[in-house]
């Protein structure tokens, strides 16, 4: 059976509730044209649950940047629980950006946890994986995915990707201009496959393996295009609906 094809739109720390409310219009509008594919938005915190109430009704779902990895909700500050994400309609969070990382100092092992407590909450975890432009110019870049999606694997199992999609973002090129050529792309997603499925080969041929990283209405068909590219992360491109729409077309044109 095929895997299904998804695309994602990380609304990053931009937006407002009038253009909010003009994007998602849009995108609801023309989502009927797109039945074979998965469609989700993940705007900020603070907008959650305004979009949430605009996607009401549609097939679009809704998402989160990030989560607290506190398993029980309490005196944490500034820290979103992922019950609470679920309370407000958010069946999908995103877990270990390349900006959360490298920003705000997330390990390896708190990503882990979060991914955990994502799914305790009722959440499907997306876990972001990605290497650096140094690390991939030294020939790390295997070792890193290998240690980022394997702190997971750790303290999970690779049973818990059946309910879990990951997202290969190589940092250098998030926010660049520059896009992983398609045989690269390819590459570290069987790569990511392959790792999975030294622990367990029926989840690693169902997880799906989004490709995040300036991916654009003319460079997404031939990245979705690959054996094991299941569709895109999209960080810029997914606040502008024309832009995100034709990355939509392109997936639903690419479903068996």
């Amino acid at each position: 059976m095929a895997r299904r094809k998804m695309v994602a739109g990380n609304w990053k720390m931009n937006g407002a509730r009038d253009a909010n409310a003009s994007l998602v219009h849009d995108v609801v509008f023309d989502s009927k044209r797109f039945p074979g594919i998965d469609i989700v938005v993940c705007p900020p915190a603070v907008y959650i649950e305004s979009v949430g109430a605009a996607l009401n009704g549609s097939s679009v779902q809704l998402g989160a940047q990030t989560l607290s990895e506190q398993e029980k909700p309490g005196a944490f500050t500034g820290e979103i629980h992922g019950g609470m994400l679920k309370d407000v309609g958010c069946s999908y969070v995103l877990v270990g950006h390349s900006e959360r990382r490298s920003l705000y100092g997330e390990s390896d092992a708190l990503v882990a946890h979060k991914f955990k407590t994502a799914q305790a909450c009722g959440l499907v975890p997306v876990l972001c994986l990605g290497e650096t432009l140094a690390e991939r110019e030294d020939g790390q870049t295997e070792s890193v995915l290998a240690r980022q999606l394997g702190a997971v694997v750790d303290l999970t199992g690779a049973a818990a990707f059946k309910s879990a999609v990951i997202a290969y973002e190589p940092v250098w090129a998030i926010g660049t201009g520059r896009t992983a050529s398609p045989e690269q792309a390819q590459a570290a997603h069987a790569f990511i496959r392959g790792q999975l499925a030294k622990t367990n080969a029926k989840i690693a041929n169902s997880t799906r393996i989004l490709y995040g990283g300036s991916v654009k209405a003319d460079n997404a068909a031939t990245l979705f295009a690959n054996a094991d590219v299941d569709g895109g992360l999209i960080g810029g491109a997914s606040l502008k609906a024309a832009e995100f729409l034709a990355i939509c077309a392109l997936a639903q044109s690419l479903c068996q």
